[in-house]
């Protein structure tokens, strides 16, 4: 909802009530002389107190409550212990989780390089026990062959001996090469298979190192996460605030603790680290509820406490979408608590946010920031400081002109796209006159082109006034 309000302006001269001349039945108007005064724009619109700063702490892994070192309502500083959680199961993770990070640690290694394999086929060397029986068979036929008496024969039974050893000879060397060179072959083609293989376990030693590798960094995560879950099992305050123990009601954690104890240990605690960490607004998210003491089991995601600064109170405002083009940073207001009634804090804009929200009209609207000053009463005493979540009522200054060209709201008159008011002419008559508002009050408005102090104008009944009309008559 939006209220404008201002301030009377200052009409000079006598406010006349005359008849219309233009009929009978015509109806009374109201003249007056345009004066000065200051004009004020007023925007106003619901708004919440809020704290500077709100973090609900969660236990970032299923256990139990070992200790408290707070209670409900205490100040906390910075870096102060809260509670500590029991969590063997968190132990046990980060135990795995080293174990794993040394196995990963060690070097995959594959035989060193295979031996290419050589293969010598037997061959037909000399010295061996079928050369000698071989050599005493033809030395035994020579002495046999020279033993015959006949010359003629003798010398052709030699001759064939001697033939005969010879082609053996020949046949044993050509056999040596044959089997040489299938040895020469087979080893070449042994060699090639060997290189090949050589290659592939060379590619699966770089394969088996890049796997390595990964499962090392994995492990080092892993390690990283299990060791933050610990550490988170110390909750600690992140800022100087008010505590409270648990966190805000709802049965939000008991759906998140389900969900995280579904979980493989290893995500369960990354979600519980993260939940663990802190930050976030107190309503964000859910909260335990319930009692937190020392001995109570607790699962991941419960809340344990929220600590809320509220050494610096803030407002949240929701101004409508006809209003918001009007604000900027450092305008000023006057807020007004429900639960304060008869006193008036100052505020001043910090900021004007972009996201629409929807409102209860079917329009949309948009959020506000200001900070929040110190009250007083209307007889002056000091009100009391507000707490977090007060329902207030601010009231924008917009725009103000403490000396403006001010007439009546009632005596501006909207014709189609115009703004129009009633001038009297010397003569009495009726003239419409186009103006252009600046600031607009709840009962007055500034002119800032069109009329001019000292002349007058229509201030009631303007919306029956006609061109020419005699308004003095």
């Amino acid at each position: 909802m939006t209220v404008r309000r201002g301030f009377p302006p200052l009409l000079i001269g006598l406010i006349l009530l005359v008849p219309g001349c233009s009929g009978e039945d015509a109806p009374r108007v109201q003249i007056a002389e345009v004066g000065r005064a200051a004009v004020s724009e007023v925007v106003e619109a619901p708004a919440t107190i809020a704290a500077r700063a709100t973090a609900t702490l969660r236990s970032p892994a299923g256990g139990t409550v070992a200790k408290l070192y707070v209670r409900d309502g205490e100040t906390v500083d910075k870096g102060q212990i809260l509670a500590k959680i029991s969590s063997p199961q968190a132990q046990e993770q980060l135990k795995q989780a080293r174990k794993a990070e040394r196995q990963a640690s060690k070097p995959v290694r594959l035989g060193g390089g295979l031996p290419a394999p050589n293969i010598s086929l037997a061959g037909l060397s000399t010295g061996t026990s079928l050369d000698r029986k071989v050599a005493r068979d033809f030395q035994r036929a020579r002495a046999a062959a020279r033993k015959i008496d006949d010359a003629g024969l003798r010398k052709q039974l030699v001759a064939a001996v001697d033939t005969a050893e010879a082609r053996h000879r020949a046949q044993r060397a050509e056999l040596n090469k044959i089997t040489q060179g299938l040895t020469r072959s087979i080893n070449q083609v042994l060699a090639q298979v060997s290189g090949q293989l050589g290659a592939s376990l060379g590619g699966l030693a770089s394969s088996m190192g890049s796997l390595q590798a990964v499962s090392a960094s994995q492990a080092k995560a892993a390690v990283r996460v299990a060791r933050t879950t610990v550490d988170g099992l110390v909750i600690k305050a992140p800022f100087r605030g008010v505590v409270t123990l648990g966190g805000p009601s709802g049965g939000g954690s008991a759906g998140l603790g389900s969900l995280l104890g579904s979980l493989p240990p290893e995500l369960a605690g990354q979600a519980g680290a993260a939940g663990g960490a802190g930050g976030g607004s107190g309503g964000s998210g859910g909260g335990s509820g319930g009692t937190v003491a020392a001995g109570v089991p607790v699962s991941a995601g419960d809340a344990i406490a929220t600590v809320t600064d509220v050494s610096k109170l803030t407002l949240s405002a929701d101004v409508d979408e006809t209003d918001v083009l009007l604000v900027s940073r450092g305008v000023k207001a006057e807020v007004e608590l429900d639960a304060v009634t008869g006193a008036t804090y100052r505020a001043e804009v910090t900021g004007v946010g972009v996201t629409p929200r929807e409102g209860t009209t079917g329009g949309v609207s948009y959020p506000v920031r200001l900070t929040l000053g110190d009250g007083t009463y209307d007889d002056g005493g000091e009100a009391p400081t507000p707490k977090p979540g007060m329902s207030a009522v601010v009231r924008l200054t917009v725009r103000e002109s403490p000396d403006a060209v001010a007439v009546p709201a009632a005596s501006v008159v909207t014709s189609g796209r115009d703004t129009v008011v009633w001038v009297v002419r010397r003569d009495g008559t009726a003239e419409r006159r186009v103006v252009k508002l600046g600031a607009q009050g709840d009962a007055t408005v500034e002119v800032a082109r069109g009329v001019s102090v000292g002349e007058r104008i229509v201030v009631r009944g303007a919306d029956s006034v006609r061109p020419g009309q005699n308004l003095t008559g």
